[in-house]
Formats: structure tokens, sequence, C-alpha cells
């Protein structure tokens, strides 16, 4: 990563004064979304601050909760944990192929350039985009083309009790979506400027400026 990209993004972010998620001026974070369902060919997104929350807006977002029973790719013992506690079983992704679901992808520095190659062979209504490997702390992402999951997963994310556009006026216009728990799932402005950056550079063509070192 260049180290002047790197300043630029940070003093962009820093000097704009929205530091945090619930700002309605905020850009980085729709800046994020758009560029990642451009990559994706999905027509929503999710921003979450962990794969964990990302993995619980994705069953989240399908109406799966407690006492019930998944299939789903191989998941970090962690995941695993968390939805025991979320009273959610897990069993292995089927062998005959059946619908998972979700699935999943983990961005680095290596791969992160076949974001889209990735993508498209995914089939689950929701795919789990890791990245946290980037470099930039935890950071992750739900794409679907499905409105009611993305409308699920955003309550999710925000307390569970208003989304972004009616928290400010503490009027719910959709409270059949309010999931029966509530976290704080949101990603930071800084980090999403950040992650946006690395996937800018990695699906540009690699140039050479002539300097020799």
């Amino acid at each position: 990563m260049e180290l002047f990209d790197t300043a630029t993004v940070l003093t962009r972010v820093l000097t704009s004064g929205v530091v945090m998620s619930i700002e309605k001026s905020d850009r980085e974070l729709p800046g994020l979304e758009r560029l990642l369902t451009k990559q994706t060919g999905r027509s929503k997104a999710i921003l979450l601050n962990s794969r964990s929350g990302a993995v619980h807006a994705a069953l989240a977002g399908q109406g799966i909760g407690h006492g019930d029973v998944i299939s789903a790719p191989v998941l970090a013992e962690q995941d695993r944990r968390f939805l025991a506690w979320l009273g959610v079983e897990v069993r292995e992704e089927r062998a005959d192929g059946g619908p998972v679901a979700f699935e999943k992808i983990t961005l680095d520095a290596e791969n992160a350039d076949r974001l889209g190659e990735l993508a498209a062979k995914a089939t689950a209504p929701a795919l789990v985009v890791d990245l946290t490997g980037l470099g930039f702390g935890p950071a992750a992402a739900v794409l679907t083309d499905d409105p009611e999951i993305w409308a699920r997963g955003e309550r999710l994310k925000i307390f569970g009790a208003y989304d972004l556009r009616t928290m400010w006026t503490q009027q719910e216009d959709a409270a059949e979506l309010v999931p029966g728990v509530q976290f704080n799932y949101r990603l930071s402005p800084l980090v999403a400027a950040c992650v946006r950056m690395a996937l800018g550079q990695a699906a540009r063509p690699l140039t050479t400026s002539g300097a020799t070192t």
C-alpha cells in the first residue's frame, strides 16, 4: 500500500469532521457500498465492523434465529461459538450441493483483485465478504439482491431500534423489521475509506513509473 495514498485518505476523513457512521453527511460508507456492489454485481451492501457481525446479519436478514438449523460453509470456531450463543445450529455445507444460508469470501492483499470473480461463483441469498485481511482493522460486508435481507441486516447493525433515516427523529417506520437482539455493528467511515482505497487499488492494473531501486 502506498503511504502517500493512505495519508491522503486519512487526512480527507479526519478533516471532514465525520468520524461516526451515524452522521448524515458521511460519504465514505456509501462510497464503499457502491464499490462493493459494482465489483460483486449485487444490488445491496451492508457494511459491518466484524466478520461475525456479517454472519449474524446474513442470517437475521433471512429471519434465521434461535432454534433454527442451517447449512453453511466452514466457519471459524469463534463464529460457530457466536452462532451457538444465538441459538443457531450450524451444519457443514451439504455434500449434495444443496442450498446454504450464506457463502463467504475472505479478502486479503493477494486476492483483493479477484472479488468480482469470486462473487460470481456464489449463489446463496447472502454473501459475506470479510475485509479484515486488507489490513485496516475488522471490517466485513453482506452482499445481496434481496431487499428484505438488506433491510433487516441494516436494522440489526444499528442497535435494532432505528435505521439511519429515522434514528434522528425517533420515529419508527418499519417495526416489523426490529430484531430480537440489538447490536452495534456499525463500520467507521475511517476504516471504510481505507478499505475502499485498497479495493480500488487492487482493481487497477499495475503500472511502472520508470523509477529504479
